[in-house]
């Protein structure tokens, strides 16, 4: 949940001049913190000779356990719009099948991330968060009990998930509910930077959570794999305003409440995974970020390294040896975009633990495309989170890549689609995006279970070019084998101009290459293209993402 204009309702970098010097003051010291240029590194350099990628079917990375994104904000309210409009955004969302001319009807996401709320909606204005959007109902009352009619509209979307073939379900939670808060509150406004819960709540907050998993099973027939029961507890801003829910937390904090968790889920045989922290980013997974304290940093040694006796957590049953991190700040400049990545991989490896990518929308630093505010339908801001997703997978070798809002409602980057609701909140128009068809290059074709593979770059000489499956500025190259050995490469071109290169497969070759392309042409989102004869020259055009679907 990171700060943009609609996550907190506040337009900070256009209107709060304070704010955006704090922005400008996070820049400056990420550059004389971590390096005289920023990621003490620089990106793949431009490769323009780059003419042919062989993939190497036997040099095998990470499994890709799904793509996701959220239902944050929007289906409290979207969730209750007419069948039909829900079940099209369903489809654009969850199907897996195709229309009758081959093109998918939806990018097929494989995990749904499902809000768990805090309460703050019952709570109304005295919740002290000013837009209704971002408050959220909570199934426990005040006596105790629970209402399992409370947040339908999510979970009638979450059961459209389930029809169209979702099987993986996270629940994600901003702050425990607002009776147990020691501000009587869903937001930390007032507080400092330790987690906002009563000290004689830690238990009952364990429990909510476990109720909570049994009651959406039982009523719902949804099972949450997954549960986070923090989100980005590390922020430098202790979620203290008007904005949303949310709550800070130390690694200690963190480690008490997950061992609570861990021992009610084995109490009650609940086999649902424990995931943190959902971090803001990544450096605070690695070292300690310069606004953060240090009770808030080096989280992958804290939570998994057994010297860390206070915060170890890797002999909780149910806590697989992953960390969930969130993208945002570490996309720019471009020399962060890989080093950071680079430097987190090297230490997830070192302690032999994975890594999810849960949560990103466009930022205020993200000046190449504008910035956050503004939604924007086109490939301007497709490409640029293409690029990101490509050096999360490539270089962070995260196993899961997780959007954030799957609907927007303002006039921000942060939806796959967009909707415009009307004055009851529960009817409305919407619209799709590039960026939801170009996230689909990756979801739709690449599914649970895939291995991602190794990519060798050859110039026009014929000489290996190192890294030259990155060029950040034209070709990006990834590829992928499904568990039924279906090949998948995702090409990603950034330039303004068509490229041409070969495709060779160190392997059992396919025969040829279904391409599934998205750009800026109106019907171009996965359009098939004409079948590619295996050995034949590959030609991209300009500004495209194109997923290869080999044919064996």
């Amino acid at each position: 949940m990171n700060l943009h204009p609609l996550k907190r309702n506040l337009p900070y970098i256009k209107h709060c001049p304070l704010k955006f010097r704090f922005v400008t003051l996070l820049i400056f010291l990420s550059i004389t913190v971590f390096g005289a240029e920023a990621g003490n590194g620089n990106h793949a350099p431009s490769k323009p000779d780059v003419c042919k990628f062989v993939v190497e079917s036997s040099v095998k990375y990470q499994t890709i356990d799904n793509f996701s994104a959220s239902d944050g904000w929007s289906m409290q309210f979207i969730g209750l719009w007419p069948k039909e409009k829900q079940q099209k955004m369903a489809d654009w969302l969850f199907s897996t099948e195709n229309e009758p001319t081959g093109k998918p009807k939806g990018i097929g996401l494989s995990l749904w991330r499902f809000n768990i709320g805090a309460g703050s909606a019952e709570q109304g204005n005295l919740s002290k968060i000013d837009n209704v959007w971002t408050r959220s109902e909570c199934f426990l009352l005040p006596d105790g009990k629970y209402d399992w009619n409370k947040q339908q509209g999510q979970r009638n979307f979450m059961k459209l998930a389930k029809d169209r073939g979702v099987n993986q379900f996270l629940g994600f939670i901003l702050s425990a509910p607002v009776y147990w808060t020691q501000n009587g509150l869903a937001t930390n406004t007032g507080r400092d930077a330790t987690f906002n819960l009563g000290k004689n709540h830690y238990a009952d907050y364990a429990k909510f959570i476990t109720n909570v998993v049994q009651g959406l099973s039982q009523h719902d027939g949804i099972i949450l794999n997954y549960v986070c029961p923090f989100n980005e507890p590390d922020g430098h801003w202790n979620w203290s305003g008007p904005k949303q829910e949310g709550t800070p937390a130390t690694k200690y904090e963190i480690a008490k409440t997950v061992r609570l968790i861990g021992n009610e889920f084995v109490k009650h045989k609940i086999d649902s995974r424990i995931l943190v922290s959902e971090s803001f980013d990544y450096n605070c997974l690695f070292r300690v970020h310069p606004m953060v304290k240090a009770d808030r940093g080096c989280q992958i040694q804290s939570f998994f390294n057994p010297d860390s006796t206070s915060s170890y957590i890797g002999n909780v049953l149910n806590v697989p040896r992953l960390m969930a991190a969130h993208s945002y700040w570490t996309d720019t400049p471009l020399s962060d975009l890989r080093k950071i990545r680079i430097e987190l991989a090297k230490e997830l490896k070192k302690d032999n633990v994975k890594f999810w990518q849960t949560e990103l929308c466009v930022m205020g630093n993200d000046k190449e495309i504008g910035g956050g505010g503004g939604k924007d339908l086109t490939m301007k801001t497709a490409l640029y989170i293409a690029r990101v997703i490509h050096h999360d997978l490539v270089y962070a070798n995260a196993s899961a890549w997780q959007w954030w809002r799957s609907v927007g409602t303002g006039d921000y980057k942060d939806g796959l689609i967009y909707a415009n609701p009307d004055k009851t909140l529960i009817d409305g128009s919407f619209t799709d995006s590039k960026l939801m068809w170009t996230l689909g290059n990756y979801s739709r074709f690449i599914r649970p279970g895939a291995k991602r593979l190794g990519v060798t770059s050859f110039n026009t000489n014929g000489q290996v070019e190192p890294e030259g499956d990155t060029d950040p500025y034209a070709l990006m190259i990834s590829a992928y084998e499904n568990i039924d050995k279906t090949p998948v490469i995702v090409v990603i071109n950034y330039e303004d101009k068509e490229r041409t290169f070969e495709l060779i497969w160190n392997g059992k070759v396919p025969k040829e290459w279904t391409p599934y392309c998205t750009n800026d042409t109106k019907d171009a989102n996965l359009l098939p293209l004409p079948k590619i004869k295996y050995g034949m020259k590959i030609l991209i055009p300009a500004r495209s993402v194109i997923s290869y679907v080999g044919n064996k």
